[in-house]
């Protein structure tokens, strides 16, 4: 007997509901899916309840029409921009000698309950990254392990309670009720990572619209997450600054010949902000430092985090980067210069049943570990947003039909020198997107079905 689920991915700049299947194995069956643009949010986080309901509803309203589907509650990704994080441990005695679930609850909950936790934020996630059994270290699951003594170290990430309050309240104007609530930076973690990058440790950095967010993974747990205001949208405002042109031809300036790769001197024509009717010429080595500078610097303040995590010996897999801004041409070259030489992969979120083209795409890897999230436990234990223990003896992980194998990742051309010749006129409307391929059968049946419904 399946269940269907509906996942809600609250980004900066658009809103992905999914809904899924799940038998009773894990397997996931993915049944429907709807994106829109946020409204009423600013960087991930509500400033307009009204608005964003509508944008949630919409956006759920549309996956129901494709799956059929008549979920009423939904599990819904929360922004890292307003959380903060601690480490605590708990210790209990054993009585009986042996370690029970019951035992592995109560150390959990104790190292809540020592954790300074200030009175205006919640606990999202409690995520034990150490257990230790009298003095032995670095137990992976000590359920019916002998001992006299049980310890855990925590990781714990809290978020203010007024955004978490508003961010229920946006979704239940929508029409759902929020039965679980999970961090966007863990989602992603749950839909791009393999088993060997979990234990050698990595890295996450999600790049999206408005926001970048790192998440530390190290010992069966995220130990480490941080959140920058900074995205691809950024991008967009400089080039307009820079060119003197609207925003919305910004835009399609970044996304034609957005590159971190060796400019070209050939020149385009823009609009003038403010006297759309007047036009001039601007090369496009000037879009380049433009990008190229902001770009850098994101990457350098990222690089920033993560010495501070005081984790960076422990991620031995390196850095994964996914979301829509990582789809820039160059930039895993630049990360890996910038990252110090440590090893880059461009992700996007494991495939699984049903799976349409367009969820395929790094932008969507927050939304599809939602499902996965609720598919399964992801870490051998943890405490979620309801307080209660999720462990993976509950539901076996391994079910979870996902391809857990690295994605294939195809290295960057390199560069080569340019020589010298007449720049050439390129128009803005012609020009093609460099890294779009031809739509397959099923991204075109998406579209039709979009437009007909």
């Amino acid at each position: 007997m399946s269940r269907s689920v509906l996942a809600i991915d609250i980004g900066s700049t658009k809103i992905c509901a999914i809904t899924a299947d799940i038998a009773h194995n894990n397997s996931i069956t993915i049944t429907g899916a709807g994106t829109t643009k946020a409204q009423g949010l600013k960087k991930g986080s509500i400033t307009n309840i009204e608005l964003a309901a509508r944008s949630i509803k919409t956006a759920v309203e549309d996956a129901k029409r494709v799956s059929g589907s008549t979920a009423t509650s939904a599990i819904v990704s929360i922004s890292g921009a307003y959380t903060k994080s601690l480490s605590s441990n708990g210790i209990v005695n054993i009585q009986s000698k042996e370690i029970s679930f019951d035992e592995i609850k109560r150390v959990m909950h104790t190292s809540l309950y020592n954790a300074n936790i200030p009175n205006e934020y919640e606990v999202l996630h409690a995520l034990p990254y150490n257990f230790k059994v009298d003095d032995q270290d670095f137990i992976e699951d000590p359920l019916g392990m002998n001992a006299s003594r049980l310890e855990v170290e925590t990781h714990i990430i809290t978020t203010q309670k007024s955004n978490l309050h508003n961010l229920k309240k946006a979704v239940r104007g929508a029409g759902v009720t929020v039965e679980n609530i999970v961090l966007n930076s863990y989602a992603s973690t749950i839909a791009i990572l393999n088993e060997d990058e979990k234990e050698l440790g990595v890295a996450v950095i999600d790049m999206g619209g408005n926001t970048s967010n790192i998440a530390i993974y190290s010992g069966n747990s995220i130990r480490y997450n941080e959140y920058l205001g900074v995205g691809s949208n950024h991008v967009t405002s400089d080039l307009s600054m820079a060119l003197h042109t609207p925003l919305n031809v910004a835009d399609k300036v970044k996304l034609e010949f957005g590159s971190l790769l060796t400019p070209s001197n050939d020149l385009i024509e823009l609009p003038i902000i403010g006297d759309e009717t007047t036009t001039h010429e601007v090369s496009l080595e000037v879009v380049h430092n433009v990008i190229f500078a902001r770009v850098e610097e994101t990457l350098m303040i990222l690089a920033h985090f993560i010495e501070n995590s005081g984790l960076k010996d422990q991620i031995g897999a390196g850095v994964v980067l996914t979301g829509g801004f990582s789809k820039m041409e160059g930039i895993r070259d630049l990360a890996i210069a910038t990252f110090g030489s440590v090893p880059v992969r461009l992700a996007k979120p494991k495939e699984m049943d049903g799976l349409f083209d367009s969820l395929r795409d790094p932008e969507y890897s927050s939304a599809v570990g939602l499902v996965m999230f609720s598919a399964a436990p992801y870490t051998p234990y943890e405490i979620d947003v309801n307080k209660r223990v999720r462990h993976s003896n509950e539901e076996p992980v391994s079910a979870t039909k996902v391809d857990l194998a690295t994605p294939t990742q195809d290295a960057f051309p390199i560069a080569q020198p340019q020589q010298d010749k007449e720049p050439k006129m390129l128009n803005l409307e012609e020009a093609k997107e460099k890294k779009s391929d031809e739509a397959s059968g099923m991204a075109k049946f998406w579209n039709w079905a979009t437009q007909l419904f």
